[in-house]
């Protein structure tokens, strides 16, 4: 997948993407796509379907949770052709006004600890969806739903030992996304990282696998070495 179209991305559509995709839903959910197209809110980047065609791209739409707690999601897939701009997931600090107030300073102090370090932190989920469309998707049980993309060994430790301090007082989970796009929980690596042969969970554009914590970090660290630039001769 292209590396533009990185998994939980925004994107917006054209009037034909909204249109197209609302034809591939059953009846009883176009309405629910044409509300979203006219409010002009963005679909989200979704895992690719195995036999989505290079000029294509899977999206999902997420309808706020019902009384009972249940969320609808809608799978879309549209023509590149009709993405209108692609944006990359919200920052922290742009969630932070549309949490509640129990959150609000903690938020804050993570917000501040991130910049500190030099991290890149952002947030998806239902917090994000809120933040963006204005509805009610935070439910007592929430979680706030982040996206943590280490460049080097240091920042991963940095990164998990960050995530680990803050979750004491607030709800936090999500994904570690390595710079191959491949993604895998942060509490799951948090446990499985202490030995190289302990193995986890790794969600790729298409698919998902078994990978070897001292695998990934090999990977992490080739691409380290990769952007440091050359010494002069």
């Amino acid at each position: 997948m292209s590396s533009l179209y990185k998994r939980h991305s925004l994107v917006w559509l054209s009037e034909r993407g909204w249109q197209d995709a609302a034809l591939t839903l059953p009846d009883a959910h176009r309405h629910h796509v044409l509300c979203w197209q006219a409010h002009d809110w963005p679909a989200i980047v979704r895992r690719q379907d195995a036999d989505c065609p290079a000029d294509a791209i899977c999206l999902g739409v997420a309808l706020p949770p019902d009384a009972e707690g249940n969320k609808l999601r809608l799978p879309l897939r549209v023509a590149k052709e009709h993405v209108r701009r692609v944006q990359d997931p919200l920052a922290i600090l742009n969630v932070i006004p549309h949490v509640t107030a129990s959150w609000r300073d903690a938020l804050q102090q993570l917000d501040n600890d991130v910049v500190a370090k030099g991290l890149s932190v952002s947030v998806y989920g239902s917090l994000a969806l809120q933040a963006l469309t204005g509805q009610v998707y935070l439910r007592p049980s929430s979680d706030i739903d982040l996206l943590f993309r280490p460049l080097s060994g240091r920042q991963l430790t940095e990164g998990i030992d960050l995530l680990q301090r803050h979750a004491q007082t607030l709800p936090l989970d999500g994904e570690i996304v390595f710079p191959d796009d491949a993604a895998v929980s942060w509490k799951e690596w948090a446990q499985a990282c202490h030995h190289p042969d302990n193995r986890v969970l790794l969600k790729r554009s298409r698919d998902v696998a078994l990978l070897r914590v001292g695998d990934l970090l090999a990977k992490l660290n080739s691409h380290e070495e990769r952007q440091r630039p050359a010494c002069p001769v």
